[in-house]
């Protein structure tokens, strides 16, 4: 763990980072540094809107499913997100932050229950206000915003009046929305993500029901608020991605020519190894990577989904007639990808036709989500470069952007110690970045890189327990005042041309 030491404050930042990266860098190795990287690689860093903004109540904000649920006390440290690091009320100073780190991109969110709080119908003239002055604060410091438009935070009044993710009205009220997004930032904006990770958001709330809205069936789940945990998870993800689709749509249709941006999706890219060195574990692993990530590459390049998830779901997976397929291939300009974990698969056998089972019973393996919550999980850059590959293989090498990679450490644990060091951090970036570049002179169409996260935020389920935070943020204190890590210091010196000096291979575990 990190070593604890005084805070580096913001205003001191432009003295220390130039002396900061021989320091932080490894000695080992040669160098490269960001102008190795093909020409328009964009390096960023990235927070949402639930995790970050605060002011849940203010101006007009409604609630999302995810203030019902921490609310309700569900977060593992029992918090919630109403203040957070306060980024509503202290934009202007993190984007000046950005900018003297030197990134080229903040990938951030619009909150659907802060832009449109009922829904649908009447925009919220403070929201549309906040989020105008963040998108020229950026511009205006030379920095692209790549926003995402749904991050888990789902108006509350759709989850209530029918079902949320649930219901096919929730295509068109997305799209409602998308087009107040499009019509109202898409001048400046020129980066949009349809949907954040939802090869993953249907699992948690509809399977497991670890997240709202908390709908599962026995044996897969507990203290629901109803469900079923064999059908519905592919109903919620069959929605998100005809969403996605509806989107992108519109975008190429009444937007695209005049406004010239890009438009895609963010999946969750976990990468998955056999747990154990049989043939069983081995196959299971190769089916768990189409269970997760074939699950959206395989109908947005194809336009159907996996054969093997229409052989082991069956009729529980919804059907996409030839126009919905003909909509949903092709329908991106890249697809970002959340690159953390390593997740090491075993094998078993279900019987559908038996007993009811759940997606990770249809993929045929352990649950997974138990696996994070025993800490079975690892990191390795190789996993990067391996995930890389396999899009590269079998999905045409399409346009990527990492759109989030960090390091969560957990001995930041009191709430005011916000500004320690974090060479462990610094290192982990430089790893990754060295693999992606490896997966770039190979061949992949990776195409920008962003560190989860750029502060410190409420991270989901584990609420403030964990940090990625490049700046930290004091939790306790009434300004949410900013420390910049030396994570921060570091990054800031490979983006301002210094070199990046990845530890010796020698030292570093084998390649698998």
């Amino acid at each position: 763990m990190a070593v604890l030491t005084p805070p580096i404050l913001p205003f001191a930042f432009a003295v220390v980072v130039f002396f900061t990266a021989a320091i932080l860098t490894p000695r080992h190795a040669s160098a490269f540094t960001r102008h190795d990287f093909p020409e328009g690689f964009v390096f960023g860093a990235g927070t949402s809107a639930y995790q970050v903004e605060g002011a849940a109540a203010e101006d007009g904000r409604k609630p999302s499913i995810w203030d019902t649920f921490t609310h309700q006390g569900y977060s593992f440290d029992g918090s919630t997100a109403d203040v957070s690091a306060d980024q509503y009320h202290h934009y202007k100073e993190d984007v000046e932050l950005m900018h003297k780190m030197g990134l080229d991109a903040y990938r951030f969110s619009i909150a659907w229950p802060r832009l449109i709080p009922d829904g649908r119908g009447r925009i919220n003239q403070k929201g549309l206000e906040y989020y105008n002055n963040l998108i020229d604060e950026l511009i205006l410091h030379g920095i692209q915003p790549h926003v995402t438009m749904y991050h888990f935070d789902l108006p509350q009044v759709l989850q209530d009046e029918y079902g949320g993710l649930l219901s096919p009205r929730f295509i068109e009220d997305y799209t409602a929305y998308a087009d107040v997004c499009f019509e109202s930032f898409g001048d400046r904006v020129k980066h949009w993500v349809t949907v954040n990770e939802p090869n993953i958001e249907p699992i948690g709330g509809y399977d497991t029901g670890s997240e709202p809205p908390r709908r599962c069936s026995y044996p897969f789940g507990a203290d629901c608020t109803g469900g079923n945990s064999s059908t519905e998870p592919y109903i919620a993800a069959h929605h998100l991605l005809l969403a996605h689709a509806s989107a992108v749509s519109l975008y190429r249709d009444k937007y695209k020519a005049a406004q010239g941006g890009q438009i895609g999706i963010t999946l969750l890219g976990w990468w998955h190894e056999p747990a154990t060195n049989t043939p069983q574990d081995a196959a299971a692993a190769v089916r768990m990577n189409d269970f997760h990530i074939g699950w959206f590459m395989h109908p947005l390049v194809y336009g159907d989904y996996p054969l093997v998830m229409r052989t082991r779901v069956g009729a529980r997976l919804p059907a996409l007639t030839a126009p919905v397929s003909e909509n949903i291939r092709g329908s991106f300009d890249f697809v970002g990808f959340n690159h953390y974990l390593i997740m090491r698969v075993q094998s078993i056998e279900t019987d559908s036709s038996q007993n009811p089972v759940d997606y990770y019973g249809d993929a045929g393996v352990e649950n997974l989500q138990q696996d994070i919550s025993k800490s079975e999980v690892e990191t390795a850059p190789w996993s990067l470069r391996k995930l890389l590959e396999h899009l590269k293989l079998n999905y045409g090498n399409p346009p990527v952007l990492i759109h989030e990679n960090g390091y969560a450490d957990a001995a930041a644990g009191t709430l005011g110690n916000a500004g320690y060091d974090d060479d462990d951090r610094a290192e982990f970036l430089q790893d990754y970045v060295e693999a992606l570049y490896l997966s770039i002179r190979n061949g992949s169409d990776a195409r920008g890189y962003f560190v989860w996260s750029f502060l410190d935020v409420f991270e989901y389920l584990f609420g403030y327990s964990m940090r990625f935070g490049l700046c930290g943020v004091d939790m306790s204190s009434q300004g949410r005042t900013r420390h910049v890590r030396r994570s921060a210091l570091w990054y800031s010196g490979f983006l301002h041309g210094g070199d990046l000096r990845p530890v010796a291979q020698s030292q570093k575990s084998d390649v698998e």
